[in-house]
């Protein structure tokens, strides 16, 4: 069975296609700018990277165009489709990935409000695929599913209990195709039962978020309600004291949608250092003299801890540290600045070892190391294949 992993995003569309009898990728592809008059495709497949110039004005034309190029006899890898998946927020309604009926896109909708950022795009591109090839199942793997093993009194908020009930105000968790994988992967690397481990999971990219994995299952993790939750990202502000947010808007006379870009579009480490979002210009910054710079990664580096310890109580304890996602696989900085501030648990990493990695797979903990850390390159879209290829051989 070969399937084809889609996620979308609100001008972007990433794909898979993974052989399931091999787990082999296949090939992969991203298109980027969609509705722009510079949109365009980066497709990899055969070993080989393509970059084709396409407009694409919507999801439908992108992805008619990705199958185009899926299929085509110089550079595609299948002659059919066999299945369609992503990612998207289910709340509480779907613990378990979904074969995707009206219904479910319904439910969706409804969870939209929750993940602003995600939903959305997520039904763009389902409809797309509809429009395209309407007679082919396709499998919605949620990213908040992982999550559901989190005990009511970790997940519930401290505030009026109606509102939970009203309207399913608590914390959800996100990345957990991620967790999932990489907790698993480490567990293999280890040789160990997964059972038998206490994994902190820190995906760290321009969303991230940190996790506790006991007995293979999410007991903790940081992203709340919705992806702003948790600790500082990109742009994302993460947690605050929440008068933050009404005595900004009383100060500038924001509405709430206005308090709401600056907290997704406006905070983070963009917010803090004035530069970009993005982890390597704050660096270069920082090592040139920039005080804002420093602060901000200061601040990240600190916070993260933070959330690690807060891992470790909820576990009682900690056997494997993990890093994934763009930053934690390839800022070494930022992985030897975390991992000293846990000292206290016995966290030793081997600095030269640590500095000469760029997103390989490796330990980097050393002998004496109390806990074991690793870097673990993660896979969200094999972990789609593998739920998606349980729901089809179920039916």
């Amino acid at each position: 069975m070969k399937i084809l992993v889609l996620n979308s995003g609100s001008s972007s569309l990433k794909y898979q296609v993974i052989d399931m009898d091999t787990e082999e990728m296949l090939a992969k592809g991203y298109f980027e700018r969609i509705g722009q008059e510079n949109s365009f495709l980066t497709h990899t497949a055969h070993g080989q990277k393509q970059k084709f110039e396409h407009s694409a004005k919507n999801h439908e034309e992108a992805i008619q165009f990705v199958l185009d190029r899926l299929t085509d006899s110089d550079y595609g890898v299948i002659k059919d489709l066999s299945e369609l998946g992503g990612i998207v927020h289910g709340g509480e309604k779907f613990s378990n990935p979904a074969l995707i009926t009206e219904d479910v896109i319904k439910q969706i909708e409804i969870c939209s409000e929750l993940a602003p950022l995600h939903n959305p795009a997520a039904i763009l591109g389902i409809q797309a695929c509809k429009a395209i090839v309407p007679d082919m199942p396709m499998v919605a793997v949620f990213d908040t599913a992982f999550h559901q093993t989190i005990s009511k009194e970790r997940y519930i908020y401290p505030i009026p209990y109606k509102y939970y009930k009203n309207y399913s105000v608590r914390k959800y968790g996100f990345h957990g195709t991620s967790h999932q994988f990489v907790s698993d992967r480490v567990a293999k690397l280890l040789n160990k039962d997964i059972k038998d481990l206490k994994i902190v999971n820190c995906h760290l990219g321009q969303g991230a978020s940190i996790c506790a994995i006991q007995d293979g299952k999410s007991v903790e993790t940081s992203m709340g309600l919705t992806p702003l939750g948790g600790i500082p990202m990109g742009t994302r502000s993460g947690d605050l004291d929440p008068s933050v947010i009404t005595y900004i808007m009383k100060k500038e006379n924001l509405t709430a949608e206005e308090i709401d870009k600056v907290l997704n579009k406006e905070s983070g480490v963009y917010g803090v250092s004035g530069v970009t979002p993005d982890f390597r210009d704050i660096e270069i910054e920082a090592k040139n003299g920039n005080e804002q710079a420093q602060l901000a990664l200061d601040n990240y580096h600190y916070l993260v801890a933070c959330y690690i310890a807060r891992c470790v109580v909820a576990m009682k304890g900690i056997d494997v540290l993990t890093f994934t996602a763009g930053v934690g696989e390839k800022a070494r900085g930022s992985r030897q600045a975390i991992c000293e501030y846990l000292g206290f648990l016995g966290i030793e990493i081997d600095e030269k070892l640590n500095d000469e990695l760029n997103g390989e797979e490796a330990e980097i903990s050393t002998k004496d190391s109390k806990v074991k850390v690793f870097i673990v390159p993660t896979n969200e879209e094999l972990v789609i294949a593998r739920e998606t290829a349980k729901i089809i051989q179920s039916k």
